[in-house]
């Protein structure tokens, strides 16, 4: 059921470096926010994208459209020409308590890993990082969260989303440590870029 809501995001980005340009692939994960085809990603996913590609649980590839952007929160919303889709039910991550299972769907080293589910649970609540020299407050949890699973729901037992996956702690030797934007941050600013 929840690999329904789950999509996964494909990038084209463009680079240039002493000269040289190059093109390159880049993949994250994102979830449904609305039966016609409004997506939410992190922001950082689509960093330097100059063409996005939605592909939906069942295999159905969509070019994504950006309705809006937020680098401070790291919040996007994006759009598909598509109709019929599960949205995602958003839960209450004010109400989570250290111990809470928790699962992660998304895309974790590309599409050949297409909609890996790991669990785990609520390792921290109202964790104050730094990410692109902005404060953000997360959550943390050590269900696997690896890179490709960035813009994916961290979801409850209920099957509600209570988070978006955005960066894991990087560092030898540790292990476990990630982070998600709770959904009391993700409304509001979802709200604001479909305004």
């Amino acid at each position: 059921m929840y690999k329904r809501q789950v999509c996964g995001i494909a990038t084209q980005v463009t680079t240039n470096v002493w000269g040289q340009t190059t093109t390159s692939a880049c993949t994250g994960s994102g979830f449904v926010l609305t039966e016609d085809g409004y997506i939410v990603t992190n922001t950082h996913v689509l960093d330097g994208a100059k063409a996005v590609t939605v592909t939906t649980s069942d295999g159905t590839e969509y070019s994504g459209k950006l309705v809006g952007a937020d680098a401070v929160s790291d919040i996007a919303v994006l759009k598909i020409e598509a109709q019929g889709l599960t949205p995602a039910e958003f839960g209450d991550s004010s109400s989570l308590q250290v111990g809470d299972d928790v699962v992660s769907i998304g895309n974790p080293l590309g599409e050949q890993l297409r909609w890996t589910m790991t669990n785990g649970i609520i390792s921290a609540i109202n964790r104050d990082m730094v990410y692109n020299g902005h404060s953000m407050t997360l959550l943390q949890t050590n269900a696997a969260i690896n890179e490709g699973n960035s813009g994916g729901p961290l979801i409850n037992m209920y099957g509600q989303v209570i988070g978006i996956t955005n960066m894991k702690a990087l560092s030898t030797g540790v292990e476990g440590i990630g982070f998600a934007i709770p959904t009391a941050s993700i409304r509001p600013i979802v709200n604001a870029l479909l305004a």
